[in-house]
């Protein structure tokens, strides 16, 4: 009689990893802002409506749907209160730029979410402003960080090579956005 391929002990192993395996978040798996931290958490400071924001959004795999949700609010559309949901790899974006720069100020939100008609008035008042920018799809925001440079935020944030950044050194913010990798000095 010929010895079995497999012993019990080795097939019960066997199906023990393959469970194990199918349980595991498929979010984080996909993502490719994957990270070592079993928790992320952002700050931010929105310079028109004056809130403040400190947030652990994602948890051992899993975005915080009620953390998600208040991301969306400070990011809201000042001129119109219109809320959007904030694109997750913006998110992620930020969490890795904060964890390059290694200060535990806020990103102060200068422009988060756009509704189409704000930034129609934006394009008429400013020069520069996209016709079809990111803002108004929730995957881009003007930022800054109290006592940190404009300068090496914008080196960080294009070491990344995540998406746009916009250096505005005269309005004192630098644009990231994760649509095509693309620099600029506005």
């Amino acid at each position: 009689m010929q010895a079995p391929l497999i012993d019990r002990r080795k097939f019960i192993r066997m199906g023990l990893i393959t469970a194990a395996a199918t349980v595991i978040p498929c979010n984080a798996l996909a993502s490719v802002y994957e990270s070592a931290s079993d928790v992320r958490e952002l700050h931010f400071y929105n310079l028109y409506t004056y809130e403040d924001l400190k947030i652990t959004y994602w948890r051992e795999g899993w975005y915080i749907p009620e953390a998600l949700s208040d991301i969306n609010h400070i990011f809201r559309d000042i001129r119109t209160g219109k809320v959007k949901a904030i694109n997750k790899e913006l998110l992620d974006l930020l969490f890795n730029i904060r964890k390059k720069i290694n200060v535990d100020a806020p990103f102060q939100i200068v422009s988060g979410y756009r509704t189409p008609q704000s930034n129609a008035i934006l394009r008429k008042l400013k020069k520069g402003v996209a016709k079809n920018s990111l803002h108004m799809y929730g995957k881009a925001v003007d930022i800054r960080v109290p006592g940190f440079s404009l300068r090496t935020l914008r080196r960080e944030a294009k070491k990344l090579e995540l998406g746009g950044v916009g250096y505005y050194p005269q309005a004192h913010f630098v644009h990231v956005d994760v649509g095509e990798v693309r620099y600029w000095r506005g």
